[in-house]
């Protein structure tokens, strides 16, 4: 049996970016990818928002790993010439309960050290954006919007020139931890003896972490998947900005609404909205769930005209807290937690994830 250094199963944007970290430190990394190409499943079917950390629980990996990871993002970017844009968003109140509700989104993200949002008056926010409807808005500027795939090119770059190697096509069947380290069985029946491996299989780690023995099954949630459908805007988008709902009061929170964003482009997008699937994947988008989607949208620009939603694409969230359960943090686990020498499971990583993934990578690296 081969044997290697690092194994990193997944290569979406955070396997890259765990691979890549521990490459830099002077890791010997394998990547591999069940599919043809990295990032083809929930980092390339997203929003492509770089989050600026406000809605998540103060002390949460998510709030922790947003913050920390959106600043070395758009660093990141900055210096690898990688596609962003810092646009801002406006998280719009349309109803009394959105509109009272604002002033805890603003104490909630300055928990998180998010300090740079602004209470905006209705005629403040139209001000902004004059195709807009509302009461009330509060404005992120440190929300923007990235090239994931871009994003993604540079990652396995930075993987490879440091010795790095990503093998597409290479799905793992099982894990096993025995005294030398940790087993790794392909689908094609390779195997390979790795000291230290991550999984970062993304819609299929909770899968993976149920297939690996010596693993105790208490360590691994349910998986569920929240499908997001995704419409696009013919013809130019009128808003500047990213355009957010503000959330319900009281209401579970399974997705951010249906927002409004706009890529590097100008292609405006809306979505998405929640679908809970059974299959990881199920990515057709069924076009009469665009109905709803006008009725949602109108409530911020009334404006929107008939026919203008187009079906897009969609991505699927992978949940570990189902349709009624309070929304999970991440679940990033290391031998302390699981007793499992050398292994790290991320589970559970969805939305912040791009925007963390930075921020994911140096803490998976500090686990092993």
């Amino acid at each position: 049996m081969d044997q290697v250094d690092a194994v990193v199963i997944g290569a979406g944007v955070v396997g890259l970016a765990v691979a890549r970290a521990l490459a830099l430190s002077g890791r010997e990394v394998m990547v591999l990818e069940r599919a043809a190409a990295v990032g083809t499943g929930t980092s390339s079917r997203n929003s492509e928002v770089i989050h600026a950390g406000i809605y998540y629980p103060a002390g949460s990996l998510k709030a922790l790993l947003c913050v920390q990871g959106r600043s070395q993002l758009y660093a990141y970017c900055a210096e690898r010439g990688i596609g962003h844009r810092r646009c801002g968003k406006l998280m719009v109140a349309t109803t009394p309960s959105q509109l009272a509700a604002l002033p805890a989104i603003v104490n909630k993200a300055r928990a998180n050290g998010v300090n740079d949002l602004q209470l905006l008056s209705g005629e403040e926010a139209r001000a902004m954006e004059p195709a807009l409807s509302c009461l009330g808005a509060v404005h992120s500027p440190s929300t923007g919007i990235v090239d994931s795939h871009a994003l993604m090119l540079g990652l396995q770059g930075d993987l490879e020139n440091a010795g790095g190697l990503v093998a597409l096509q290479a799905g793992v069947s099982q894990l096993r931890a025995v005294a030398k380290g940790i087993e790794v069985s392909t689908l094609d029946g390779t195997g390979l003896l790795a000291r230290t491996v991550v999984n970062a299989a993304g819609l299929s780690a909770c899968d993976l972490a149920q297939r690996t023995e010596g693993l105790a099954a208490r360590h691994v949630p349910r998986a569920w998947f929240a499908k997001g459908n995704y419409f696009t805007l013919a013809g130019r988008s009128p808003f500047s900005r990213l355009i957010y709902p503000a959330p319900e009061p009281d209401r579970h929170l399974a997705g951010l609404g249906v927002h409004l964003t706009v890529d590097l482009g100008g292609q405006a997008k809306f979505g998405p909205d929640v679908q809970w699937v059974d299959s990881p994947d199920d990515f057709e988008v069924d076009p009469a769930r665009g109905e709803a989607f006008y009725a949602e949208v109108r409530r911020y620009w009334p404006a929107l005209p008939d026919g203008a939603l187009q079906a897009g694409y969609a991505g699927i969230r992978p949940k570990i807290s189902g349709p009624q359960d309070p929304a999970a943090d991440f679940v990033i686990q290391g031998p302390e937690t699981h007793g499992v020498p050398g292994l790290v499971n991320l589970l559970g990583i969805e939305s912040p994830g791009l925007t963390s993934c930075l921020a994911i990578a140096d803490h998976a690296v500090r686990l092993v």
